[in-house]
Order: C-alpha cells, then structure tokens, then sequence
C-alpha cells in the first residue's frame, strides 16, 4: 500500500486516497483469491481533525479507529449525526472501560478477563452488544499488550459468556517485517489461531490485521479488516500532552 509522503493532507487527498486504497483492496483481493469486498477498511483517524474524518465521510468511509480516548469522545461528540462506527484501537484501562463501553461500536484490544467483564457490565442496555476482538501478542513481545496463543481459548470463552459482548474474532500488531514472504508466514499463523478457534465457535468472523507497510500480505492470508492511517491521512503529528 503506498504511503503519503506529506504530512499535510487536505480534504481531497483523502478523498482521493480513500479511493486509491479501497481499489488496492478489491485488486489485492483478486489476485489472492478473496471473496470481493471482504476485506473491510478501518480508517486509522487518530490525531486527525475532523475536517479529514469528514472528507473521508464523504468518500463512503464509514469506519474509523481511535487510540486516544479524550481525543475521541471529543470526535464522536461532534460528529454525532453522521453514519461513523468507532473502533477503539488503542490500549484499554480499567478506569477507561465505562467510557468505551458507552461510546464506541468495536473494541480491538481485549487482553484480559477484567476488562472484558468491565466492558460488558458498563455497556448500556440501549445499545447492541458490543463488537470485541482478542488481542493475540503473536510474536511474544514484552513490549506489546495482547494474550498469547495458548490463552485464546480460556479468554474466548470467558468473552462468549459475557452477553453484552459480541466476540468477532482475533486483532494482531506482529513485529515489523520488511520481506513479503515473512509477513505472510506470520499472518498465517494469526490466521491459524482464528481458524482454531472457530472449529468451537464457527459465528466468529474477524481477523483484524495488516496496515499501510503489510497490507498486501495480510489480505493474501485471510484479513478482513486492515487498518490504514498514514496511506490516508498522511504522517501523524505527536500527541501533545
């Protein structure tokens, strides 16, 4: 997936790369041998204003992913009326969980029985269940959050108890890896595990993987859902405070 090389976008480069890359999709999709359309675009918006959420909008991008909580309530308020699906991408605490729970679709990076509980408890009745992922730590990284690949199954079955959740599948960050045939490796065996899984529970359906640097070799190994930031909206600027 080719990479902005400006940090400054504007409304119509959005606009344009949100074309650009959803046409990336459905070729990559074509040469894999992938159901069209079956790789869904999540919208890394992250320290992007409104106004790119908004050109995006306008492109038909629908679904946007959030690391910095403040930051995307602040979004979520203004932006109100219009047709987004939130995904909190970022790491998840506990004492952040009521706030998740009531104002975002998807969460991606469940690691823990707590927080899954948490999530579930503080999810207001009005709202339908709450879209989750695992996070899988495929590479064993100390540095990462996410369950190993022996824990999936203990997790996954506390999650599925939990009726105010809806367990979709597996989110992975694997280390970086230059070659296109070791990022395929790797996503293969994230894919694996999600395969494992569902021989027990076949209603899962997600396999959150592959961003701008990989996004070929995830859609090659099963992903249905890449996030993409930089490719649309251009470097990101530091976060202040």
């Amino acid at each position: 997936m080719n990479q902005s090389s400006s940090s400054t976008a504007t409304p119509e480069s959005v606009q344009a790369a949100i074309t650009q890359t959803l046409a990336q999709l459905r070729l990559y999709e074509e040469q894999h041998g992938r159901t069209p359309s079956s790789v869904a675009l999540l919208a890394v918006s992250k320290t992007k204003p409104i106004s790119l959420i908004k050109a995006a909008l306008a492109a038909g991008q629908r679904d946007f992913g959030e690391n910095y909580l403040d930051e995307a309530l602040e979004k979520i308020s203004k932006l109100g009326e219009e047709p987004c699906r939130w995904h909190f991408i970022g790491q998840i605490q506990s004492n952040k969980t009521a706030l998740i729970a009531s104002h975002f679709d998807w969460v991606h990076g469940i690691d823990r029985e707590k927080i899954a509980s948490r999530l579930a408890a503080q999810r207001p009745e009005h709202l339908p269940p709450l879209n989750c992922c695992i996070q899988l730590n495929i590479d064993e990284e100390t540095s990462k959050a996410g369950v190993l690949a022996e824990q999936l199954p203990a997790l996954c079955q506390h999650i599925m108890a939990l009726p105010r959740l809806r367990l979709r599948g597996l989110m992975c960050i694997p280390a970086p890896r230059q070659d296109f045939e070791q990022q395929r490796t790797i996503f293969h065996a994230i894919s694996s595990e999600l395969n494992h899984l569902k021989s027990d529970y076949p209603e899962l359906d997600t396999l959150s993987m592959g961003m701008s640097a990989d996004t070929e070799a995830a859609v090659a190994e099963g992903s249905t859902m890449v996030r993409i930031g930089t490719a649309l909206f251009g470097a990101r600027a530091k976060k202040q405070n």
